[in-house]
This record gives C-alpha cells, sequence and structure tokens, in this order.
C-alpha cells in the first residue's frame, strides 16, 4: 500500500472544519465516490449516508450531499444513525456505497468520513487509494451532469426502524422480560437505538447519556469511559451494563457486581457459545495482535483457535471474509458478527450476549470466567510527529531489552494510532510489576523524543 494523505485505518479523520475533515473535502468526496462507486449501471446511483451527533455533521453531510448529487449520485439520508445501521441500509436498499459522518469514540471536536461499498463492508486499501487520487487532483473536474442526470436527495425516515429490525432478526424470539439493563449511549448515535430496540423486547432500560448537544458526544461517557457504565450498573441495580461509543460500533459491558468486560472477554464468550453450537466456522476466532493471549489458552482449551491480524477492524473484517470466519473483533470492543452483520455492531454484540446469559442462566460475572487474562501494561501518549520507529535507539533498546526479560513468556507492542496523534505501547506478561515499569520506562523515553 501506498502512503496516503487523507485516509487513515478508518477512513478520513481529524478536527472537523481543518484540512482535511472541512466541507471541501466531503464535497471532493462525494464527488469522487459519485464516479468511481457507481458500479457501471446506467442512471443515477445511490448512497446511504448516516452521521453521529457532532455538531459538525450537518455541516460535512450537506457539503458531501452536494459532491454526490454533482456527481449524478443520489443521497438516501439516514440521518443520525449508527455506523452499522448504514452498513445494513446500504445492503436493504441496493445502494451503490454508504458514507458515515462520525469520528467514533473521538472527542467532539473531531469528525470523519468513513465509506462502505455495495456490499456492507469498509472499501478496501486499493479502492480508497484510488477515492483520494481522484479528490486530490484535476482528473473528473470537468466530469459534470447536466438537466436530470443530476443527482436527487430524500431522506430515510424510518431509518432507525429498519436497523433496529435488522438487528432484532439476529437474535429471533428473544425476550428480555424481567431483564434490567443499564445503558451509556454516549450522547451519539445509538441514543435511540439501543434503547428502545432493549425496550421493545421486554426489557427494563436504564438510560443514561442520551441527551445529545452536539458538544457532548464521548465527554466522561461511552466505551472509552468504561467506570461511567460500571457505576451505572450498581447503582441502578442492574443486571447488565451496555456502553457504546459516539458511533456504536463498539461495545463495552459490565456485569451486574459493577466489574468491565471488555472486547476479549465479550469474545471468548460468544467463541465458546459458538464453538458448543457447532456455529464457529473453522472453530477459529479472528482477533488482532492486541487481544489478551488468554483467548488463545481459552479457545485450545475447548477445540478452537485464535486467528490474529493488525490492529484495526478492518483487518480484522478483511481476515474474517478471506476465511468466511463468522466471528471476530478488537479488545477495545469493535465486535463482527458475520452471520448477522458486516461491520462492528455494539447493540448486536450486546444482544448476543443477551442471549447467551438467558440460555445458560447464568449471570455475567461467572459467564466472564472463561477468560483468564494474562496481565497487560498500556500506555497511549500524544505525540509531535510520527518517525519510523526503529529510528528512535533508545525507544528501541528499552524494547529489546523489555522482550529479553520477557524470555518468550510475554510479548511488546509498540505502533502508532492510525486515526489520532498518538503513540500506543502494549507489554503482556505474568509479572504485573515488571511490565508496567518496563511501560513506564518506555513511555519516558517517547516522551522526551516525540512527546508534545
Amino acid at each position: 500500500m501506498g502512503k496516503r494523505i487523507l485516509f487513515g485505518t478508518d477512513g478520513i479523520r481529524g478536527i472537523a472544519n481543518i484540512d482535511p475533515v472541512t466541507p471541501e473535502t466531503a464535497l471532493r468526496l462525494g464527488r469522487a465516490a459519485g464516479f468511481l462507486l457507481r458500479g457501471g449501471k446506467a442512471g443515477r446511483p445511490c448512497f446511504v449516508v448516516g452521521r453521529d451527533t457532532r455538531l459538525s455533521g450537518g455541516m460535512l453531510e450537506a457539503a458531501l450531499v452536494a459532491g454526490l448529487n454533482s456527481a449524478g449520485a443520489d443521497a438516501h439520508l439516514a440521518g443520525v444513525l449508527p455506523t452499522p445501521g448504514v452498513a445494513s441500509l446500504v445492503r436493504e436498499l441496493g445502494a451503490e456505497g454508504g458514507v458515515v459522518i462520525s469520528a467514533s469514540h473521538n472527542p467532539a471536536k473531531d469528525n470523519g468520513l468513513k465509506l462502505f461499498g455495495g456490499d456492507g463492508y469498509k472499501l478496501d486499501d486499493l479502492i480508497e487509494e484510488r477515492l483520494e487520487a481522484l479528490i486530490l487532483t484535476s482528473e473528473i473536474d470537468d466530469m459534470r451532469p447536466q438537466g436530470g442526470d443530476v443527482g436527487r436527495s430524500r431522506v430515510i425516515g424510518d431509518a432507525v426502524q429498519r436497523y433496529a429490525a435488522s438487528v432484532m432478526a439476529g437474535v429471533p424470539g428473544m425476550s428480555l422480560h424481567g431483564m434490567k439493563i443499564a445503558v451509556d449511549c454516549a450522547n451519539g448515535a445509538s441514543f435511540k437505538t439501543t434503547p428502545e430496540v432493549l425496550e421493545h423486547m421486554g426489557a427494563s432500560v436504564a438510560a443514561f447519556h442520551v441527551m445529545p448537544d452536539g458538544l457532548n458526544i464521548n465527554e466522561a461517557c461511552g466505551s472509552t469511559h468504561p467506570s461511567e457504565i460500571a457505576r451505572l450498573v450498581l447503582e441502578t441495580g442492574a443486571q447488565i451494563g451496555i456502553s457504546h461509543d459516539g458511533d456504536a460500533d463498539r461495545l463495552v459491558l459490565a456485569d451486574e457486581l459493577g466489574q468491565v468486560l471488555d472486547g476479549d472477554e465479550i469474545l471468548a464468550m460468544s467463541a465458546l457459545d459458538a464453538l458448543k453450537r457447532g456455529t464457529l466456522t473453522g472453530k477459529t476466532l479472528v482477533a488482532t495482535v492486541m487481544s489478551n493471549f488468554g483467548l488463545d489458552e481459552c479457545l485450545a482449551a475447548a477445540g478452537g483457535k485464535v486467528l490474529r491480524t493488525a490492529v484495526g477492524d478492518r483487518y480484522v473484517v478483511e481476515e474474517m471474509r478471506k476465511g468466511n470466519f463468522s466471528i471476530g473483533g478488537e479488545q477495545s470492543g469493535h465486535l463482527i458478527f458475520r452471520d448477522h452483520g458486516t461491520t462492528g455492531d455494539g447493540l448486536l454484540a450486546a444482544l448476543q450476549v443477551l442471549r447467551i446469559m438467558s440460555e445458560s442462566g447464568k449471570p455475567l460475572s461467572e459467564l466472564r470466567h472463561c477468560l483468564k487474562k494474562y496481565p497487560q501494561a498500556q500506555r497511549n501518549l500524544t505525540v509531535k510527529s510520527k518517525p519510523s520507529l526503529d529510528a528512535l535507539p533508545e525507544v528501541a533498546l528499552l524494547v529489546s531489552e523489555t522482550e529479553k526479560s520477557l524470555s518468550g513468556k510475554g510479548r511488546v507492542l509498540l505502533r502508532y494510532s492510525g486515526t489520532e496523534p498518538k503513540v500506543r505501547l502494549l507489554i503482556e506478561g505474568p509479572d504485573e510489576s515488571m511490565i508496567h515499569a518496563a511501560a513506564d520506562r518506555i513511555a519516558e523515553a517517547l516522551q522526551k523524543t516525540i512527546g508534545v
């Protein structure tokens, strides 16, 4: 893959109204997508457009739609809707693609533009590179449909109901009567969908952070602040707590004791359940290199295995599609159930966990013990630049020394974020005090060289 200027690991992302996340870029992206993804069919192609609750979303949506229409493509506006809802509508409507305007778990000042193809999957690297070339050059500047060939826009008035129906189809007939559930919607795209679906299925729902004002998305709430859902579970006496990020493609849980479960624990429960039912394709769970090595032991003991990918849910999905695997995800809470969807879906994943609880009759605090985790030390540092990590001799030496001290019973992962100006460090090993001390030393060296 060549060096890309606009696209990161999850679309185009940055501070809204600052290059590259500007109305100008959104307009050119709309034109580029309208021309490139039309699929060769006659007439006007159509694209589903959805967004989260950020104040800047309307501004970027208007520019994006203008670009699509200028390229002769129709825009079907889903409004505020979780990312997986847009992917689902693309397939349901037979659209050529979809665009989500969201910066996921990032603060309100950020925003982003990510695309789905007509199959409901995120675009691959080669297509994004071609889109980037069209955005940055004048290749299609003179291609301008006229008269009746100009695209049109329409609102999908029942987008929330359509998404809700598609998610509930993954757990047909399941009733949540008698279940009390606390929900943290992060003042984001799930503020309607998750509470409404759970209530429709009979649960008593205590919904929090469901009053978005355009600026409070992810603010001290949501899946990046898991202590909040833990607190809310204890406060409400709920049997489970569900927490999403801003665009609701992630899930973090809290059990009835207020203990937080991350994506690894949810993957372990889901994969073991699928192994028992014979639905885990190839007896293989797909995870990233960031997932705890306890997952490998957990699956191996049950006759399964873990296949690891680079960090990023797009790479998990690519591997799942390549091997036709059914379940995969990330420690961060991106969880993909390919029997029911094409991308990470926080609500769909939550319903799968609720189904396991219902069928087993066990509380979440008991089910979670299927995974025995290795201790991990993680550090996330904001950086002023992203030079090759191999070009930082003090850092490289400390990493090498740490790897030697682990003697093959752990690992060190150091990488730059693909969506933020950050470097991420993870050390995993049997001695918790040792790995934290090592993480502090490496973090200090990073701070001195590239920290802000």
